[in-house]
C-alpha cells in the first residue's frame, strides 16, 4: 500500500516534500485543484471563442515571432510543434530522480488554474509519475528565462508520443510507451504545449534536491568538524555560548550549540593544552559552518516560494477575466539563490579540507600523515590532495552563472538567468562538497585513535564506531580509494 499525497492549492514547505519523496508516496489531484484546472480550461475555450484580439502563444506564433497570427484550424498543430521544435536538449542526461522531481513541480504548478490545460493532461503527467516513467531529459539547453524550455520540451513530449523516456526498467520511446499503457496520445489544446514548455521545473527540481542534501550535509559538517578538533586536541572555548550571544547571526549560534553538544563529556576536550589557540579553520567553525546555514536557509525560502507558484506564460485569471503576457517564467530568483547556495556549500568544503590538511601535518602529537611509520608509508598524504583539487575545483563552478545573459530569439528574449547552469553547477559543488567532507571524516577517524585511551564524547565515539563498521582503521599503506567511496556512501547512508 502507497500513501498519497493530494496535489492542491494549499502551501507546500520542504520538510513535506522530503516526506513525498523519502516515504515513496503516490500523487492525485485533490478535488479543488482539478475544479481550478478545468474552470481556467472552460474560461480560456470560451475567451477563445469571444476574442477580440490576438493571444500571445496561443493565437500567435512564439517569441519574436508573437505578431505572427495562426489560423483556429491549426491551433493544436501550434502547440505540437512547439513541442517538437524546442526539444533541442544536449549533454548528460538528467539524473532520473531530478526528473520525477520536475514532474512533481510542473503537475503543482499546473493545478493552479492559472495555464489553461486541459485537466487529461495533468493527469497524464500524474500518472507519469505514479508509474515511474521516467522522461529522458538532457543537462543542456534552457537559458532560465522563458522558464526551462528544451528540458520540459523533453520531459512532456512522451504525452504525445514523442521523445524517450525509462519506464519498467527500459529505455524506449514515447510512442512505445503509448503502446505499452494502451494510452492515447493527449491532443493538446491551444496554450497547453506553451503551458507545459514555459517554467522553472528543471532549476526547482535540481534545487530542491540540492537543499535536501544540503541541510544534511550541514549538520554532518558540524558533526565531523566536532570529531576533528577531538582528534586534533583542539579548545571547546571558541563555542562558549556568551561568545555568540554578542553576535547572535542564526546560524552561528546554531552551530556554536550543536559543537558544544556533540563534544559534551569528551575526555580530551577537558585535559590541559598545550596551546592558547586553534588554526581559524577549527576555532571559526560556528562563523563558517554558521554562515552557510543562514545561506541554506534563505535559499530555502525562495524555493518554497518557487514550489508554490505558476510559473508559465501567458497567465490566465479567470476571475479577473485576463490573459496577460508577463514574465513569471523567468529564473532570476532561482539562478541568484542557486549562485548564492552554491558559494555556501563550497565554503563547507574549503574549510573541511583545511581541517584535514592539519590532521595530517604531524602536529600536537599526532604522527605525520596519520600513521605509525612514516616515510615507509604515506598514509593520508594523497587523500588531502584529492580534497585539495575537489576544493580548487569548487572555486572554479562557483562563478556566478546568474550574472550572464546572451539574446535569445532575435532579441526578444534580451535578458536571460542561466539559471539552469546554475542549477547543474550547484548539483555538482554539492557533490563535491559530500566528498570532501567523507575525506575529512576517514582522517579524523584515523587520527582519533591515536588519542588512546582517552575517549570522546558519546556521540562522537559512537558516531566513529558505526564509520568502523565501513571503513577501518589503517595501519600500513593501502588502496585509500575503495575507503573513501565508503566515506562517501557512509554520509549518504
Amino acid at each position: 500500500m502507497y500513501s498519497v499525497h493530494y496535489i492542491s492549492p494549499d502551501t507546500l514547505r520542504l520538510e513535506r516534500i522530503k516526506e513525498i519523496f523519502e516515504g515513496n508516496y503516490r500523487l492525485a489531484l485533490s478535488p479543488e485543484a482539478k475544479t481550478r484546472i478545468q474552470s481556467c480550461r472552460e474560461y480560456l475555450d470560451h475567451k477563445m471563442q469571444n476574442r477580440q484580439e490576438p493571444i500571445y502563444g496561443v493565437t500567435t506564433g512564439f517569441g519574436s515571432l508573437c505578431d505572427v497570427s495562426v489560423e483556429a484550424s491549426q491551433l493544436s498543430q501550434l502547440q505540437i510543434n512547439l513541442m517538437i521544435s524546442h526539444a533541442c536538449g544536449m549533454g548528460e542526461e538528467v539524473p532520473r530522480n531530478i526528473v520525477k522531481w520536475m514532474l512533481f513541480l510542473k503537475i503543482q504548478s499546473l493545478a493552479y488554474g492559472c495555464s489553461g490545460v486541459q485537466l487529461a493532461t495533468v493527469e497524464r503527467l500524474v500518472d507519469f509519475y505514479n508509474q515511474d516513467i521516467y522522461p529522458v531529459v538532457y543537462e543542456q539547453g534552457s537559458l532560465g528565462a522563458s522558464g526551462d524550455l528544451a528540458p520540459l520540451a523533453h520531459l512532456c513530449l512522451p504525452l504525445i508520443g514523442l521523445g524517450e523516456v525509462y519506464a519498467d526498467g527500459q529505455r524506449m520511446s514515447g510512442a512505445a510507451l503509448l503502446g505499452l499503457k494502451n494510452w492515447n496520445p493527449i491532443e493538446l489544446q491551444s496554450k497547453e504545449g506553451l503551458a507545459l514548455l514555459n517554467g522553472t521545473q528543471f532549476m526547482g527540481a535540481y534545487g530542491l534536491w540540492i537543499l535536501l542534501q544540503a541541510h544534511r550535509l550541514s549538520k554532518q559538517a558540524d558533526l565531523i568538524a566536532a570529531l576533528s578538533l577531538d582528534a586534533y586536541d583542539g579548545r571547546v572555548e571558541p563555542f562558549t555560548q556568551g561568545v555568540h550571544d554578542i553576535r547572535p547571526h542564526k546560524g552561528q549560534s546554531e552551530t556554536a550549540k550543536a559543537m558544544r553538544n556533540h563534544l559534551a563529556g569528551s575526555q580530551l576536550m577537558v585535559q590541559k593544552k598545550e596551546h592558547v589557540q586553534d588554526p581559524y579553520s577549527f576555532r571559526c567553525i560556528p562563523q563558517v559552518h554558521g554562515a552557510s546555514k543562514d545561506c541554506i536557509s534563505y535559499v530555502t525560502q525562495v524555493f518554497e516560494t518557487e514550489m508554490n507558484s505558476a510559473t508559465d506564460n501567458p497567465t490566465v485569471l479567470p476571475q479577473e477575466d485576463l490573459v496577460v503576457s508577463a514574465g513569471n517564467f523567468h529564473g532570476q530568483p532561482l539562478a541568484l539563490a542557486l549562485d548564492f547556495l552554491a558559494m555556501g556549500l563550497a565554503e563547507l568544503g574549503s574549510i573541511s579540507e583545511r581541517r584535514t590538511y592539519q590532521l595530517i601535518s604531524g602536529k600536537r602529537g599526532l604522527p605525520s600523515f596519520l600513521v605509525a611509520h612514516p616515510g615507509l608509508n604515506s598514509g593520508f598524504m594523497i587523500p588531502q590532495y584529492t580534497a585539495a583539487s575537489i576544493v580548487s575545483q569548487n572555486k572554479q563552478l562557483c562563478m556566478p552563472a546568474s550574472v550572464d545573459t546572451i539574446d535569445s530569439s532575435q532579441g526578444q528574449e534580451d535578458h536571460v538567468s542561466m539559471g539552469a547552469n546554475a542549477a547543474v553547477k550547484c548539483y555538482r559543488v554539492l557533490q563535491n562538497v559530500e566528498k570532501v567532507l567523507a575525506i575529512e571524516l576517514l582522517n579524523a577517524a584515523q587520527a582519533l585513535e591515536f588519542r588512546r585511551p582517552l575517549r570522546s564524547s558519546k556521540v562522537i565515539e559512537d558516531f566513529v564506531a558505526r564509520f568502523r563498521q565501513t571503513v577501518p582503521f589503517v595501519s600500513e599503506d593501502t588502496l585509500m580509494y575503495p575507503l573513501m567511496q565508503a566515506a562517501v556512501k557512509f554520509l549518504q547512508e
